[in-house]
């Protein structure tokens, strides 16, 4: 049975692609806490827009060495309180003790928030490399424990096709996703990835590793190819030369690169469906327009729910 909102996508959206798979698709957003009342503006505008796709959650994420801690909870407060969306709070392990995470965690879950997404985090400003706190949860294994510990929590964690930085080999990499799971995690989201044949193998290598929980897949669209190359050496993601060639002479075509941006995308997401994938999680970068446009090609269709909070 497909979900309420949801109409058939087309086989053959983007000349040829293969059959999609039947069942219902169900998507996540993340967003980021805005630096000021203009981001703010723009990111309640692009709450508002994907709203009526009713996301299964929207996330929030988390600055390095907790430095939006504070804009991160008033965001998801925000969201709690004034709509009818599930927040999900990033939370990390950095710079901080398990004393202060640990009060984080209760804060969220007496302000009714359910949902957390548990990260190890990215190197603390001035540091090269992660060091864990003094007295702090050292990686993201420990830290999904320690939340389990202090309430029922959905918990998402981090997961990365191409293997994270930090990690020697992709075997390593699959034992620390394990000791999350193992550690209380419910769900997987993916590092975003251009790559999807990354994607399907790294399923293929979880599930034969013994992952019984949702691996979903984390989609990122390019509008600005120089800045996600740069994210994507960051991150440990591959770049394919088809890429880069799709955004070649496109510097200052803006629009032009939305067009493309979108289209790439599409057909990331319309493959992965028709390999089975029924959820995606859409890193939106605070923005709507194009992750409407992917909603829409899968078949989701903005359908408001009556007797919703208003945004």
């Amino acid at each position: 049975m497909t979900s309420q909102n949801e109409k058939p996508a087309a086989s053959l959206i983007l000349g040829g692609a293969p059959s999609l798979q039947k069942g219902p698709i169900r998507v996540s957003f993340e967003f980021f806490p805005p630096k000021t009342p203009e981001m703010e503006e723009t990111l309640w505008r692009s709450i508002h827009r994907l709203a009526p796709f009713q996301p299964q959650f929207v996330s929030v994420t988390y600055g390095a060495g907790g430095s939006t801690r504070q804009r991160t909870h008033d965001t998801v407060k925000r969201i709690h309180d004034e709509t009818s969306l599930v927040p999900a709070a990033h939370l990390t392990c950095v710079g901080a003790t398990r004393e202060e995470v640990d009060e984080v965690v209760r804060d969220y879950w007496n302000a009714g928030i359910r949902h957390i997404v548990a990260l190890r985090g990215d190197p603390a400003e001035g540091q090269s490399k992660y060091v864990p706190h003094p007295g702090g949860y050292a990686y993201a294994s420990d830290l999904v424990a320690g939340i389990r510990k202090i309430g029922n929590f959905e918990i998402s964690v981090a997961a990365y096709p191409e293997g994270h930085v930090d990690s020697s080999d992709l075997a390593v990499d699959m034992d620390n996703l394990k000791r999350k799971i193992d550690a209380g995690a419910t769900r997987a989201i993916t590092q975003f990835f251009f790559d999807t044949d990354c994607f399907l193998r790294f399923r293929d290598r979880a599930v034969a590793a013994g992952v019984t929980v949702p691996l979903i897949p984390g989609i990122m669209p390019v509008t600005n190819f120089n800045g996600a190359r740069r994210m994507a050496v960051m991150n440990g993601a591959s770049v394919p030369d088809w890429l880069a060639k799709l955004f070649e002479g496109l510097e200052d075509e803006a629009e032009t690169r939305k067009l493309v941006a979108i289209v790439a995308a599409a057909e990331q997401c319309v493959r992965l469906r028709a390999n089975g994938i029924q959820d995606f999680h859409f890193y939106t970068l605070n923005r709507a327009d194009l992750t409407y446009a992917l909603c829409h090609i899968l078949g989701l269709r903005a359908m408001p729910v009556e007797g919703s909070k208003s945004i």
